[in-house]
């Protein structure tokens, strides 16, 4: 180590820095927004000073008022190293802005304000500028005495000189803004007042392939399965003429350079920006009729493959609506979504709350026919068979019931088309043959191996079972039958041209169909348990799927009789409803 503890190694830190992303090769190809957000955690904005908004000045003074990062360089020529222009300034340089003031002069035909900003470059030697405000320039003597002493001026071989805006916007060509984070400033600095802070929400999110990977807007269809995400603005800036708020809004991706050596590289990632007139009409998540007839009010300059996409937008106070997408739909990812603003934005995801909702009335409309309800003797008799003394089935005897009843599903993932409902096709396909006496074990010798797993079967068995006795008597069996027959007809609704399968996408539509209101947490969470890599469900999983969350609710409502939203389990209650479920 150096013989002076206290020395800084940058080679130590930088090897640390790649070893967290797994390999120089991730550090290649970094910007100084990114080294200065890894750093700070702050969001950064980018800005071409050929195409600066005119009130860029405005957003220096706010940002260094925020104690915000800031850095700025001129393009190099790839194949000079470090070439130094006539006016002092080295290309390639990240050079950082110390300070940015309006500074007081007086000159002796007039009086008044110039924008002055203070640089620094990196090598902090006599390589400076070289043109008006630098070191010793005439320009220095129309300042009073007592600013420069506000100011800090000194004249060194430091690095650091002053230079005006208007020749920074001539002579430079990028700017780079890190916006801290609210607890990067200290409360004595806060209590100064001369600082000021950002007001700051964040929320972690994921697309997910089938169900929140939903593409750009020229995806319309698939758009609004995108995660969404609100926020309310109620106040405008301070000293703002046209009352708006200023809001940045930063989407990064997670962990996409430590997986460079794997192959993938950055998504190409953007978000938009919806104006709500009245949210509370609204549907949550906004859906596929909304994004058809509204327009976005504020969205990120491009989709573009970088780590984060940052934009400042000002906006009249309201509430709107973000949603971060990739480019194209199913590409699956990670991301954290940072807003800043001036005032308070009150962020919320836009989703809907978990639990149980009304079932689709098309569902409904597939009840039995009254006349069906007829053949529950035949039923029983056929449970009577099949249970033996004790009265019950075990999963088992319930795998080959369900085997046999839906082995068209099974075999296809398909539905028994024309076949009526599954309570129908129970007694056309099993209770026919015990009632012409034919040997039980000659009737699943008809079903192939396979069929429903005994998962599935032991999920249903516990879901039903009221007295752990891991059988299932007739009224529980008649009862289990109900959940079954809807949980088919919603296959068969969605199961879009007898396809085989359940896409992922319309996951969300088909649990509501059922009776089961979830955010897109949940239903990422059930689509990497229950499709395959191809974003597909088959009957069998949607069924496991249907049973454990029937499970998993009952079981919570029944700890949560006057519904709010918290229920109470010993360690043993919660080993109990977990492992039997």
């Amino acid at each position: 180590h150096s013989s002076q503890e206290n020395e800084f190694w940058s080679a130590l830190l930088e090897k640390a820095y790649a070893k967290l992303h797994g390999s120089y090769e991730a550090l290649k190809g970094g910007s100084t927004c990114e080294a200065m957000e890894d750093f700070t955690g702050g969001v950064s904005e980018m800005y071409e000073l050929q195409e600066a908004p005119t009130n860029l000045f405005q957003i220096l003074l706010k940002a260094h008022e925020r104690n915000s990062l800031m850095g700025c360089s001129i393009e190099a020529d790839p194949s000079v190293t470090e070439m130094q222009t006539p006016e002092g300034l080295v290309k390639g340089h990240a050079y950082s802005i110390t300070r940015v003031q309006y500074v007081d002069i007086n000159t002796p035909n007039s009086s008044g304000k110039i924008p002055l900003l203070r640089l620094r470059n990196p090598w902090g030697n006599e390589a400076e500028w070289k043109g008006p405000w630098s070191d010793k320039s005439p320009e220095w003597r129309f300042i009073p005495d007592n600013e420069k002493e506000a100011i800090g001026l000194t004249f060194e071989d430091d690095g650091e000189f002053w230079m005006s805006y208007r020749d920074f916007v001539k002579y430079f060509m990028r700017l780079e803004i890190c916006n801290l984070n609210p607890d990067s400033l200290s409360e004595e600095e806060l209590k100064s007042g001369d600082k000021k802070r950002w007001e700051m929400s964040v929320y972690e999110g994921e697309w997910v392939r089938g169900v929140t990977a939903g593409g750009c807007r020229n995806n319309l269809q698939t758009f609004s399965r995108n995660p969404q995400y609100t926020i309310t603005l109620t106040d405008p800036d301070e000293e703002d003429e046209e009352n708006k708020c200023t809001v940045i809004v930063g989407l990064m991706q997670k962990n996409r350079r430590a997986q460079r050596r794997i192959g993938r590289d950055c998504l190409t990632i953007g978000f938009a920006v919806y104006k709500l007139d009245d949210p509370e009409k609204l549907p949550k998540p906004l859906d596929t009729n909304f994004f058809t007839y509204n327009a976005s009010v504020a969205r990120s300059p491009s989709f573009i493959n970088l780590r984060e996409v940052s934009c400042r937008f000002k906006l009249p106070p309201g509430t709107y609506c973000i949603v971060p997408s990739t480019f194209d739909a199913n590409e699956e990812g990670e991301f954290i979504l940072r807003v800043f603003s001036e005032k308070k934005n009150n962020m919320e995801e836009n989703d809907e709350e978990v639990g149980m909702g009304e079932i689709d009335e098309r569902i409904r409309e597939a009840e039995p026919e009254p006349e069906e309800q007829k053949a529950d003797d035949k039923v029983k008799e056929f449970f009577h068979k099949l249970a033996g003394d004790d009265m019950e089935v075990d999963w088992m005897e319930l795998k080959e019931i369900l085997d046999y009843a839906m082995r068209a599903e099974i075999a296809s993932s398909s539905t028994i088309g024309g076949q009526g409902t599954l309570l129908n096709s129970l007694l056309s396909m099993v209770c026919g043959a015990v009632c012409r006496d034919t040997p039980l074990a000659s009737v699943f010798e008809t079903v192939s191996e396979g069929g429903f797993s005994k998962d599935v079967c032991r999920s249903m068995i516990a879901m039903m079972d009221v007295d752990r006795s891991g059988k299932l008597g007739f009224d529980e069996f008649k009862q289990l039958w109900i959940d079954i027959r809807h949980w088919k007809s919603v296959y068969k609704l969605y199961n879009k041209e007898g396809a085989g399968y359940l896409n992922a996408f319309e996951l969300r539509e088909a649990l509501n169909s059922a009776g089961y209101r979830l955010n897109n947490h949940i239903l990422n969470i059930l689509v990497h348990r229950y499709a395959g890599k191809d974003g597909n469900i088959s009957f069998d999983d949607f069924m496991m799927c249907a049973v454990r969350l029937k499970s998993m609710i009952d079981q919570f409502k029944e700890r949560d009789p006057n519904n709010t939203n918290k229920a109470t389990f010993t360690m043993e209650e919660w080993v109990e409803k977990t492992l039997y479920s």
